[in-house]
């Protein structure tokens, strides 16, 4: 086996701990120049996937990243791209690997966000999160996240899975937010939520007159949707294909076209407030991926992570956060004839 660096131009940042990067290895994240490698492929290697041969010649990088470069077309076999992870090699061949950073290498570095910070202490923060706001990198928005953010905060979020984040809400929804600033923080707020020894009260406005108790439970299991992937939806009791799920709503204020409805959560799985209005017949404003129509200037769902009443996950003492809707959320309550009294939401 030969292998041949030709040029390379390795930098080694600050290494990530292996549970913050959330599956790329801390040597994909040292990776932030290119260097390129001349692999000549072994007999005990001839007709190999390329993938394969990629893991065992260059041992140092996970093999998820060594096809994430085949992707991208830095891989090159007879002085062409191969982008095929299943293509087979020869014995003799020379493969050609432009080890650079790729996004998901890049995503997880510190970026100074303005964060609305409600509350912080050496083990607790809890932020304002705007709508637009990405939570984690992920595809189509490996930067300018809030965890990006929480690493420039503060020097101790490197060290945290997800750099403290227990808990997500969606891009477009807007509210508080809890992140831990201390493993031993983290840790028990990830148990308090799981207990629903945290209180998370949103604020929903909806489409269509509200009918029935004022106060609904709603207990019924999420998954993914069969016929549109990017959807969530209610699934059978079955227990195979979604998870349990459940939510409280009441009615806050409601006229013929619209209600605005206070939503608590006593699990969190995603898009769940999103999937359990639609399946009540009553999907939110804005919310175009699950049946809710752009109104009242309502370009988003018309959803905000309003309170959060929890225990202090070190202190132990009792906290009470509010948050007011964003003027986007009040411009279209008021264009709707609704009105909210934050004493409503008890």
């Amino acid at each position: 086996m030969v292998t041949e660096i030709i040029s390379t131009g390795w930098v080694q940042p600050t290494p990530v701990p292996n549970d913050v990067l959330d599956g790329a290895s801390q040597a994909d994240e040292g990776l932030f120049e290119s260097e390129t490698r001349l692999c000549e492929v072994p007999t005990d290697m001839h007709g190999w996937r390329i993938d394969r041969a990629l893991a065992r010649l260059i041992p140092e990088f996970s093999r998820s990243y060594l096809q994430q470069l085949m992707a991208d077309g830095a891989v090159q076999l007879r002085g062409a791209a191969v982008i095929k992870q299943a293509a087979r090699i020869a014995a003799g061949e020379r493969l050609q690997v432009e080890l650079r950073p790729t996004q998901q290498a890049m995503a997880f570095v510190p970026q100074a966000l303005a964060l609305d910070v409600v509350f912080e202490d050496a083990d607790l923060l809890v932020i304002n999160k705007p709508a637009g706001l990405v939570v984690h990198p992920a595809a189509g928005n490996w930067s300018g996240t809030l965890l990006n953010g929480l690493l420039a905060h503060h020097v101790g979020a490197v060290s945290l899975p997800r750099a403290g984040i227990v808990h997500r809400l969606d891009k477009d929804t807007s509210g508080l937010m809890l992140v831990g600033k201390s493993r031993q923080a983290v840790e028990a707020l990830v148990r308090a939520i799981a207990a629903r020894e945290v209180n998370r009260q949103y604020l929903a406005l909806a489409h269509g007159r509200w009918s029935g108790a004022a106060e609904q439970g709603v207990d019924q299991p999420i998954g993914r949707d069969s016929r549109n992937r990017l959807r969530m939806a209610v699934v059978p009791q079955d227990g195979t294909t979604g998870k349990p799920a459940q939510t409280t709503v009441r009615r806050l204020d409601g006229s013929d076209q619209a209600c605005l409805v206070a939503c608590k959560l006593h699990t969190g799985r995603t898009h769940q407030i999103r999937v359990h209005m639609a399946w009540l017949g009553h999907p939110l404003v804005g919310d175009t991926l699950y049946g809710g129509r752009v109104l009242w200037g309502m370009g988003r769902q018309a959803l905000h992570a309003t309170r959060l009443r929890l225990q202090h996950p070190i202190g132990g003492q009792s906290l009470d956060f509010q948050s007011a809707p964003p003027a986007d959320f009040m411009d279209a309550l008021a264009q709707s004839g609704l009105q909210y009294n934050p004493s409503s939401l008890g």
